[in-house]
């Protein structure tokens, strides 16, 4: 299977609708259109113009039976997604005729297209760099509109903007150095040398900048984990069922009936929770629920925020101090819950112990404090400005990965420097911190992480 191959995908999910669309891409696919597309007005595919539509019907070639009514789009390279001929042929959208038409084109001499192909051959063929691509999957993935924005502003070559010119910086640097390695006959002055040091001081610090955005970006990519905690019968499945407006979790008025962790995504303010309702935590022989419990236990570990809710009317309990023990450093919401029949429990007695964790007053049943609940969380987030997709955000873990990388490895550059080291000493970290920010791009990356990378996206993106 080469990059000379034509390849084929159906690109609208599967099932029933108005629009099915086959996609081609590759040398062959004007060839192949022609050998099953009839216009009726006589027109061959190869004399039709890029970026043009036209109407007619896919055919068997040796019998002419016809299989669809469709309309035939044509992109020619290079102007297309791939930079290769792209022909795509939006048909009827049921199963039948759809899958028919696929099979018919994989007939004439096209493969079908491994996950992602065809944007690893926009990639591949210089359209776009490596985050830029990846961008895709998070355009089609995105949750949120503040997450849609967040992928857009990267796959519009955001991030390779910051990034670009801090690896021509860095290659400047090598340079000088390399000169010192190349001609040991000249001694590297020692204002270059605290030039490369103040150089890659500020490169590092522009690392930084990127890094301190990698939270909100992975949370805007991925969502932010956001358990919900307390005893049994404290409203953790009704908080759940008013922050998604449905009926999602069972309510019922007896103690321990959640038994299992419900995961959901809600929308709060741009920002994507993944939210998960868990079983009441107490002392308990039923083994469904003890199971349950320690499920929470696992969960909250890998929480990036916990709900912990508290029931107003019951005021505080021993089993409410082993929650707040089991949190940790994690960070915490405190909700004091059905406030609106009366409260035993003093806001400023919970502030005195838990001075740096939020406090709300609420009652789920009312839906009295909700909204001051969605302000705390974006503010916790955001720091109370959500940014906009103007603004470089790092959502992708191997982007992360490159750049703590890189900031290391200058790290290791100034301390070499700055113990008063041969300059020449310093060219492998240099070029080490220059090859971790190629890899964000792509102009310094394994085949197998290209591959890992195209295997993560849908089957015709």
């Amino acid at each position: 299977m080469g990059e000379e191959d034509t390849i084929c995908a159906i690109v609208t999910p599967p099932g029933e609708g108005g629009i099915g669309i086959v996609r081609m891409s590759g040398p062959e696919a004007l060839a192949i259109a022609g050998k099953i597309f009839r216009s009726p007005r006589g027109k061959s595919v190869g004399q039709m113009a890029t970026y043009t539509a036209h109407y007619g019907h896919i055919v068997e070639p040796e019998s002419g039976r016809v299989i669809d009514e469709v309309i035939l789009l044509i992109m020619l390279a290079p102007g297309s997604y791939t930079r290769e001929d792209v022909v795509e042929v939006h048909c009827h959208g049921g199963i039948v005729p759809l899958q028919r038409v696929f099979e018919l084109i994989i007939a004439q001499g096209a493969r079908i297209a491994q996950p992602g192909e065809f944007t690893k051959r926009a990639f591949l063929h210089g359209r776009l760099d490596l985050s830029q691509a990846e961008a895709v999957i998070d355009i089609v993935r995105a949750k949120t509109a503040a997450g849609l924005q967040a992928a857009m502003g990267q796959l519009g070559g955001g991030l390779s903007r910051r990034i670009n010119p801090l690896r021509d910086r860095l290659l400047g640097l090598l340079a000088q150095v390399e000169v010192s390695i190349d001609f040991p006959e000249y001694d590297v002055p020692e204002a270059t040398v605290a030039q490369i040091q103040a150089g890659c001081g500020d490169i590092k610090e522009e690392i930084e900048q990127l890094l301190q955005t990698a939270e909100q970006g992975r949370i805007l990519r991925d969502g932010l984990r956001t358990i919900i905690l307390g005893k049994p019968n404290v409203g953790k499945s009704s908080l759940l069922n008013a922050l998604l407006r449905e009926k999602r979790a069972l309510v019922t008025a007896i103690p321990g009936t959640t038994r299992d962790v419900i995961e959901e995504y809600i929308n709060i303010r741009g920002i994507p929770l993944k939210i998960m309702d868990t079983a009441g935590i107490r002392p308990t022989e039923d083994l469904l629920e003890r199971l349950g419990i320690e499920q929470t236990r696992r969960f909250l570990a890998a929480a990036d925020l916990a709900l912990v809710l508290l029931d107003a009317q019951a005021g505080w309990t021993q089993e409410d101090g082993a929650i707040m023990a089991m949190l940790g450093d994690k960070k915490a919401i405190i909700l004091v819950n059905k406030i609106d029949i009366g409260s035993a429990i003093e806001s400023q007695e919970l502030k005195r112990r838990f001075p740096t964790i939020p406090t709300l007053q609420i009652s789920v049943k009312e839906g009295w404090g909700l909204e001051e609940l969605e302000e705390v969380i974006a503010k916790m987030v955001f720091t109370g400005e959500v940014r906009s997709g103007e603004s470089v955000l790092v959502s992708n873990a191997r982007h992360r990965e490159a750049l703590m990388g890189a900031r290391d490895s200058l790290k290791g550059v100034l301390e070499t420097l700055d113990a008063g080291m041969p300059v020449d000493l310093a060219a492998i970290d240099l070029r080490e911190a220059w090859e971790h920010l190629s890899a964000i791009t792509g102009d310094v990356v394994g085949e197998d992480i290209i591959q890992r990378i195209f295997s993560d996206f849908c089957v015709g993106k």
